[in-house]
C-alpha cells in the first residue's frame, strides 16, 4: 500500500504545479490529478492510464485551436508547455505502473550465460526490482563476469535470461581498470539534442561464421542521443542521477533499450539493416535447430 499511495503522490503533484503556470488548462489539470490520485489509491492503473492519454491529446488539440486566436509567440510557448508537461506526466505513470508489478525475490540458476536472438527473453517484459539482497548482489557478480569473459563493455539482465531491470557497464570493458556501473531500475529523464552514428555490436549477435579480421559481433550503424540524463538505484537501492555523455551515454542507451524489450536492429535504417540481413537469419537458422522451434521473429518480414 505505501509503494501505491507514494508512487501516486508525485505526478498528482507534478500535475498540479504544472496548472499553476499554465491558468487555462488549471481545470483539466487539477480534475486530472485527482483521478490519478484517486485510481491509483483504489489499484485502476488501466483507467488513470487511459485518462491521462486522452487528456494529452484534449490538450493539445485545445492548444492548437486557441494558438490561432493568440500571439504566434505566446501560444507557441503555452502549447509546448503543455506538450512538456503531458511528456513528464507520462514518464511518471510508466514508472508507477512498473513499480506496481515488481519482480519480488530473484530467481535464477547459476551459472549464466548470454542468451542469443532471437531467444523470446529478449523481447519479454521487464519487471522492477524491489528485492535488494545477496541474490541481486550475485546476479551483479555474475553479470560482470560474463560481459568481461566476452569482452564486452555492457550487459543488461534479460541478456542472460533474467528478465529484471538491471544493467551493468564498464566503459573501459576490463577487470580492474576503469569503473565499473550498477543500474537498477534505471529511466531516461532527459535526451540531449545533439546525435552521432556509431557501429555498434551486441553479445546476443555473434557473428556465427567470422573471418580473419571480423568483429565478434555483428555490428551497424546506430543513430543514437550524444547525452542522456538518468535516474537509477544502486545495488543497495538507493537512488541517484547521473549525466552520461559520448561513448558512456551510447552504452547505457543500448543497455536501457535491452530493458525495455528493444534491440539495437530496430533503430538502423532500411539501408543498414540490409547489411546484417543475412547474419541475422543465420542466428534465426540456429535458434531453430538449437530448439527445435520455429523463430519467434523473422528479419526476412522486415522491408
Amino acid at each position: 500500500m505505501q509503494g501505491t499511495l507514494g508512487g501516486s503522490l508525485r505526478p498528482c503533484t507534478s500535475l498540479l504545479h504544472a496548472s499553476l503556470s499554465h491558468r487555462a488548462s488549471s481545470l483539466y489539470l487539477a480534475n486530472i490529478g485527482q483521478r490519478l490520485f484517486i485510481a491509483s489509491v483504489f489499484g485502476g492503473h488501466n483507467r488513470y492510464y487511459h485518462e491521462a492519454m486522452s487528456f494529452g491529446r484534449a490538450s493539445e488539440r485545445g492548444w492548437r485551436r486557441r494558438g490561432a486566436q493568440r500571439t504566434l509567440g505566446l501560444g507557441t510557448k503555452r502549447h509546448l508547455a503543455v506538450v512538456a508537461a503531458k511528456r513528464n506526466m507520462l514518464t511518471e505513470l510508466q514508472s508507477i505502473r512498473e513499480e506496481a508489478d515488481p519482480a519480488g525475490p530473484l530467481e535464477f540458476e547459476s551459472p549464466l550465460d548470454v542468451i542469443l536472438y532471437p531467444d523470446p527473453r529478449l523481447r519479454a517484459k521487464n519487471k522492477f526490482i524491489n528485492v535488494f539482497d545477496e541474490k541481486l548482489q550475485q546476479l551483479v557478480n555474475e553479470m560482470f563476469d560474463i560481459m568481461y569473459k566476452t569482452d564486452g563493455v555492457g550487459l543488461a539482465a534479460p541478456q542472460v535470461g533474467v528478465n529484471v531491470r538491471l544493467m551493468v557497464y564498464n566503459p573501459m570493458g576490463e577487470r580492474g581498470s576503469g569503473q565499473e556501473y550498477v543500474l537498477v531500475n534505471p529511466r531516461i529523464v532527459k535526451y540531449g539534442k545533439s546525435r552521432d552514428l556509431f557501429d555498434e555490436g551486441c553479445l546476443s549477435f555473434p557473428v556465427i561464421e567470422r573471418g580473419p579480421n571480423q568483429a565478434p559481433t555483428i555490428e551497424a550503424e546506430v543513430e543514437r542521443p550524444k547525452s542522456v540524463r538518468i535516474d537509477a538505484q544502486d545495488i543497495k537501492g538507493k537512488k541517484f542521477s547521473l549525466n552520461l555523455k559520448e561513448f558512456q551515454a551510447r552504452i547505457f542507451q543500448h543497455e536501457y533499450d535491452h530493458l525495455e524489450g528493444t534491440l539495437y536492429f530496430d533503430r538502423m535504417t532500411p539501408e543498414v539493416l540490409d547489411t546484417i540481413r543475412s547474419e541475422l537469419e543465420r542466428l534465426e537458422r540456429l535458434y531453430e535447430e538449437r530448439t527445435g522451434l520455429p523463430s519467434p521473429e523473422r528479419i526476412s518480414e522486415r522491408r
